[in-house]
């Protein structure tokens, strides 16, 4: 599937899906998580955390409330406190996209998910997102964009998107 890399604050993109970088507990804390739940309201969290706990690598839809979207998918990819693994973070972004094409969402928007604060290496996590989005047979998704805050992760993560494209 086509996707592109861009740069930018999450919370002020427009898209059918957000996807919040989660753990399996679902409160949002800083990093994307935060971004979000500013710019959403209270509600978001509150939502989130009444639809967890969910199983690591599992996801949970809530409405995007103030945001320009739909939905926020939140993808679990690491336990509260722990740290992603290749799978957790192969099995959230592989969920993510189907529940995006389950709501039948033409537009998403994904950050990387399990990187970060989840500890996982940040090359090497994006990697793998843009393998799975890479090979993924969408139903409804046309428009899927991989968001970057930093310079220096955009740069990173345009990197990972050419060499799996190639």
């Amino acid at each position: 599937m086509e996707f592109e890399v861009i740069q930018g604050d999450i919370a002020a993109q427009s898209a059918d899906a957000l996807v919040n970088a989660a753990n399996t507990s679902l409160r949002m804390g800083s990093g994307v998580a935060g971004a979000l739940k500013r710019a959403a309201g209270s509600g978001l969290n509150d939502e989130a955390v009444a639809k967890g706990p969910v199983e690591l690598g599992g996801v949970a839809t809530t409405d995007a409330y103030d945001l320009d979207a739909e939905y926020v998918i939140h993808a679990a990819a690491m336990p509260p406190g722990g740290q992603s693994t290749a799978e957790s973070i192969r099995t959230a972004t592989r969920n993510t996209l189907a529940e995006a094409d389950a709501l039948n969402c033409e537009s998403l928007v994904l950050p990387a998910i399990g990187c970060g604060i989840a500890g996982f290496d940040f090359e090497a996590g994006i990697r793998i997102i843009c393998t799975v989005v890479d090979e993924y047979q969408p139903d409804s998704l046309t428009d899927v964009r991989l968001i970057a805050y930093a310079d220096d992760d955009f740069e990173e993560m345009q990197r990972a998107a050419a060499d799996v494209r190639d």
